[in-house]
């Protein structure tokens, strides 16, 4: 007879007061059968309290009213209570029927137990090293790191007993909190930022494009100051990327040199915002308009940087002069839009060192429905259906519609109008990020006090290092903090980073700095693979050489910054004397 889900008394031995072993009756009920081969042990059971004995504060119990029972001989609410949980053998098991629990329940008992055991994990592996004492010199301070506590780690360990394991609800819920977040109408998570890049410059050599369309030869304007996979499709699709020079103090694309790269092939920009530092989105969105180019907004280092918005753009504060307005102060009654949300389409990472994290993972975005059924279908196989992961039939037309040469009737599931690739992630990344994105404007607060703490404490040494400055009426969301040694200064790029590397304080480079440098270029063609616009990329190479920077995530303890202050002023007055 199945036992699982039935009210029963259970015997056990327990001392008494006065130090003998009784038998103890307690009402349980059974939750799972859990025999296992060469063991005694047959069942979970979980103690059953009633309300007197077992306050309604309790956060451990799941409440069961009698509409839950089949049968149960007494009148009144139950608690199974999962922090009393033990395993019990058949001989422990009184045959009474007290009553049964549904199937439901048990379910969301067993859910309920498991997150017990994860809030436990928690707490004995991983809080211990998020409370820890910084020890200057020994511990490390990271560029960047993941940042959670046992809300993420339920999500993650519910969705795997769902075991739903590519896109499903959590995905659906991920991305309609993401879209709703940048205020954009459609929004797909991917399995990472570069794929989302991929995504993205795919979609716009769509034939439903027309002439619109991006074709081999075509030519892009980006920089070169970027990450890789920012400018890498664009060599993948056989267009021919024009690099521009950047600006030495926001680290973004020049745009006094825009009209420079202009020529009668180009189709599209393609920028990032350099670092969380939004760039000179209004001249560059006008510059695309004036020339009927697409637009595509890196944001993988952005997410949660604000910039004016275009109803804002003609009028006042553009009367003034933007040297007088470096960033947008708060709090500030000028209306701001997030950055992702300008261009034509905006794309996301969620690797652990990003603004928020699924592990991997990313997303592309967009306002245009057009674009959205282009990158719905390239993302999911190049397949001309719309179904969900699971869902057939949505449109009631699967088998009765003709579809170019194909036999009329041909399975719509199986029917491609691109070629396109499997780009989804997983239900499992999604239930992580539908718990990050609720945290992400803390987080971007605490990026923010981070980046003006390091920002008051190094402006002393501005005589030997350019700190990075916020674009015009941006509000940036960091990604690090950003110098670049100055060509006065006593010391050199590569000896700074060595002594903070040996004080265990992790820095990175401005990505690639300068990828026409790069092994990947050697076998390409300068004036047919790619074009660099006049008058070249000087400012690049200086950043190339001489910028470096660290982390400001929102995990960094208030010591770790000061150590890093510390550390750079050290090492600068060190190299004084």
């Amino acid at each position: 007879m199945n036992k699982i889900g039935k009210i029963v008394r259970v015997a056990w031995h327990s001392p008494s007061c006065n130090g003998t072993v009784e038998k103890e009756l307690v009402t349980a009920a059974i939750v799972a059968d859990c025999s296992l081969s060469g063991t005694d042990v047959d069942y979970i059971v979980a103690k059953i309290d009633f309300p007197e004995n077992c306050p309604s504060r309790n956060p451990y119990a799941l409440v069961l009213d009698r509409v839950g029972l089949e049968f149960f001989e007494k009148k009144a609410n139950i608690v199974l209570r999962l922090d009393k949980t033990f395993w019990i053998n058949e001989d422990s098991i009184c045959e009474t029927d007290l009553g049964r629990v549904s199937g439901r329940q048990i379910d969301e008992a067993l859910k309920k137990w498991s997150m017990l055991a994860t809030h436990s994990f928690f707490s004995a592996v991983h809080q211990e090293a998020l409370e820890s004492d910084f020890v200057p010199g020994q511990s490390r301070v990271q560029y960047a790191g993941r940042v959670f506590d046992t809300g993420e780690m339920d999500n993650l360990v519910g969705s795997s007993l769902d075991f739903w394991l590519t896109a499903g609800r959590h995905t659906e819920k991920f991305e309609s909190k993401l879209a709703e977040f940048l205020g954009v109408d459609y929004a797909l998570f991917v399995n990472s930022g570069s794929s989302a890049n991929l995504l993205a410059f795919a979609a716009l050599t769509h034939p439903s494009l027309g002439d619109f369309a991006i074709r081999r030869g075509d030519e892009i304007i980006t920089v070169a100051a970027c990450f890789p996979t920012t400018v890498a499709p664009i060599f993948q699709f056989g267009a021919v990327p024009v690099f521009v020079d950047v600006d030495l103090e926001t680290g973004n694309i020049d745009t006094t040199q825009l009209e420079a790269a202009i020529s009668s092939k180009t189709k599209a920009v393609v920028l990032a915002h350099t670092l969380g530092n939004p760039f000179d989105i209004r001249r560059v969105k006008q510059f695309c308009q004036k020339y009927d180019l697409w637009l595509i907004e890196d944001n993988c280092d952005a997410l949660g940087s604000e910039y004016l918005a275009e109803s804002s753009w003609e009028k006042p504060p553009f009367l003034h002069s933007t040297a007088s307005c470096p960033g947008l102060p708060r709090p500030c009654s000028i209306t701001t839009r997030m950055t992702g949300s300008f261009g034509h389409i905006g794309t996301s990472s969620f690797y652990p060192a990003h603004h928020i994290t699924t592990g991997e993972g990313g997303a592309v975005y967009t306002k245009d429905k057009r674009l959205y059924k282009i990158l719905l279908s390239l993302r999911d196989w190049g397949r001309d259906c719309h179904c969900a992961s699971g869902q057939d039939n949505a449109c009631g037309k699967r088998f009765s519609q003709q579809h170019g040469s194909l036999p009329f009737g041909f399975d719509h599931k199986y029917v491609y109008s691109s070629f396109g690739y499997n780009l989804k992630a997983t239900d499992l990344q999604a239930a992580v990020g539908c718990v990050q994105i609720e945290k992400v404007e803390d987080f971007i607060k605490k990026r923010r006090e981070n980046y003006r703490t390091f920002s008051h404490g190094l402006a002393a040494l501005d005589h030997y290092f350019q700190r990075m400055r916020a674009e015009a009426f941006s509000l940036p969301s960091w990604f690090g903090f950003m110098l670049t040694v100055r060509s006065v200064a006593p010391f050199t790029r590569n000896e700074i980073v060595g002594f903070l590397e040996k004080q265990n304080i992790q820095t990175r480079m401005l990505f690639a700095g300068n990828i026409v440098r790069h092994p990947c270029m050697e076998h390409l063609l300068h004036g047919k693979d790619y074009r660099i616009a006049e008058p070249g990329l000087p400012n690049t190479d200086v950043l190339m050489e001489n910028a470096f920077w660290f982390g400001v995530y929102p995990n960094m303890k208030d010591e770790a910054i000061q150590f890093v202050i510390d550390s750079i002023a050290e090492f600068v007055e060190s190299n004084e004397n």
